[in-house]
């Protein structure tokens, strides 16, 4: 049965396209589905839900897009500077960082800003949210990697970093996270919230992705994608995926492979066919698409692949210990959205008369 997926990308040409494709035959095509202008700067975030999928962009502004009924679905104002990340957690929430130093947890059910906190002394550079969605990392140009409780909405702990990370992701199962300076890759460890390896890309990064808890793609400054396996803490495959810098990886699974998506400022998306076993070979080609634009971001909408959460009490955790121990019991569980919607948010505040906008 062919999968129903949707190649999503940003640009500096301030467009958003959206390609369908056909995965049915031996090559996969990828065929225009939409262009979304409602930028009027370059896009410098993107990401997608089973219903949304959401453009940040130097103009200040987050855009969306409703899939189900191809329209655009109006914009999201709270940021002061430019959008820098964006990521859904659920189908019912989404996180947004921005060069004002604010992380902000927004409702996809009417659109509000449910919680505004001042993250970082600086620009909020990357976020990640735990698979179970009680927490969150994010790092910023004040050097400091933070960790937030997104029951109470309040940072759980705080470690400062000596440069400045402009990635950070959580693996799969919850139990390890990555946080990329420059070109290098530092592994930490959940329970300890130490570095437990490194990793040292030939190049500046530009993107990561967890293909599955043990092997992150790499893409950076070069033509390359490389593959690092995080228990070895060493590089295991590499590949020319482009003819000029790689900007974005994404991934999905099919039945019995992974399929990996890169982009490229040389107007490219790819999707490569991978088998994710002991000996990892090169990936494949399976498909490719000419946006003719300069890409900055990438996202796959695939809704088929969103899976059903379970419903399960919030933690009351407050300390970083007491959240470690906590999400060591759920990790694998992905926990119910509404269950983790900021509890001290949940009753709607009267609006103060006068005063700005």
């Amino acid at each position: 049965m062919a999968a129903v997926l949707e190649l999503i990308a940003g640009s500096y040409e301030q467009i958003a396209f959206g390609y369908r494709v056909k995965t049915d035959e031996k090559e996969w095509t990828a065929k225009p589905d939409f262009t979304h202008h409602a930028h009027t700067a370059s896009i410098s975030a993107v990401a997608a839900s089973e219903r949304f999928v959401v453009t940040g962009s130097k103009d200040e502004t987050i855009q969306l897009y409703d899939m189900k009924k191809k329209i655009e679905h109006g914009a999201l104002l709270h940021h002061d500077g430019s959008i820098t990340c964006l990521e859904f957690y659920g189908a019912s929430h989404l996180m947004s960082g921005g060069e004002d130093g604010l992380l902000c947890v927004w409702s996809t059910k009417k659109w509000e800003c449910l919680k505004s906190i001042n993250a970082h002394k600086g620009h909020v550079t990357s976020l990640s949210v735990h698979p179970s969605g009680k927490l969150a990392l994010s790092v910023g140009t004040d050097k400091t990697l933070r960790t937030w409780n997104l029951i109470s909405g309040r940072s759980a702990f705080i470690k400062n970093i000596k440069q400045n990370a402009h990635i950070v992701k959580w693996s799969p199962d919850g139990d390890k996270y990555v946080v990329v300076v420059n070109d290098t890759v530092n592994i930490y460890d959940l329970e300890t919230a130490s570095v437990t390896g490194t990793v040292t890309n030939p190049k500046r990064i530009s993107s990561v992705k967890f293909l599955n808890n043990s092997i992150l793609a790499v893409a950076g400054d070069d033509e390359f994608v490389r593959m690092c396996d995080m228990g070895k803490e060493k590089w295991v495959c590499e590949f020319k995926a482009h003819e000029t810098r790689v900007k974005a990886v994404d991934s999905f699974d099919m039945e019995d492979y992974c399929v990996l998506v890169t982009a490229s400022n040389d107007g490219f998306i790819k999707m490569w066919k991978l088998h994710l076993k002991e000996e990892l070979e090169t990936p494949t080609l399976l498909g490719e698409v000419n946006t003719t634009a300069r890409l900055t971001c990438l996202a796959v909408w695939k809704p088929s692949s969103v899976q059903q959460t379970t419903e399960e009490p919030a933690a009351k955790a407050t300390t970083s210990e007491e959240l470690t121990r906590e999400l060591s019991k759920t990790k694998r569980v992905r926990i119910a959205a509404e269950e983790v919607v900021l509890e001290d948010e949940s009753k709607p505040k009267k609006k103060k008369k006068g005063g700005g906008k």
